[in-house]
């Protein structure tokens, strides 16, 4: 699914201006991303949350799992870490789309976090 594919572009690119191009082209306006330990609501704040996870594991990269979707749900799970490597984190993601593809809502869980 594309649109799940530019999401995770989105956590992987490090260029603020393009990454915030990502941003603009995949999420809604008003889109909403929560996990156990963030809460980001519309465009600026979903920037400065990715921008966070950056700046905390510093070149590490997002790898997507397996997509299964139907209407305007998905649900995929994702790694990060060091191509080959164990993955430092791992999680599960649904999202909520809009009517025109773009991104409504992201529900985040963690099932594998670095102690």
């Amino acid at each position: 699914m594309k649109v799940i594919d530019r999401y995770l572009e989105c956590w992987n690119e490090t260029d603020p201006a393009a990454r915030r191009a990502l941003i603009d082209e995949v999420w809604a306006e008003q889109g909403r991303y929560t996990d156990p330990l963030a809460v980001a609501e519309g465009r600026d704040a979903i920037d400065a949350t990715i921008a966070a996870v950056q700046g905390q594991f510093p070149g590490l990269r997002f790898h997507l799992g397996p997509v299964d979707a139907h209407h305007d749900i998905a649900r995929f799970t994702w790694t990060l870490g060091v191509p080959g490597a164990e993955p430092l984190v791992v999680g599960f993601d649904v999202a909520v789309l809009t009517g025109d593809g773009r991104i409504a809502a992201v529900h985040g869980f963690l099932d594998k976090i670095p102690a």
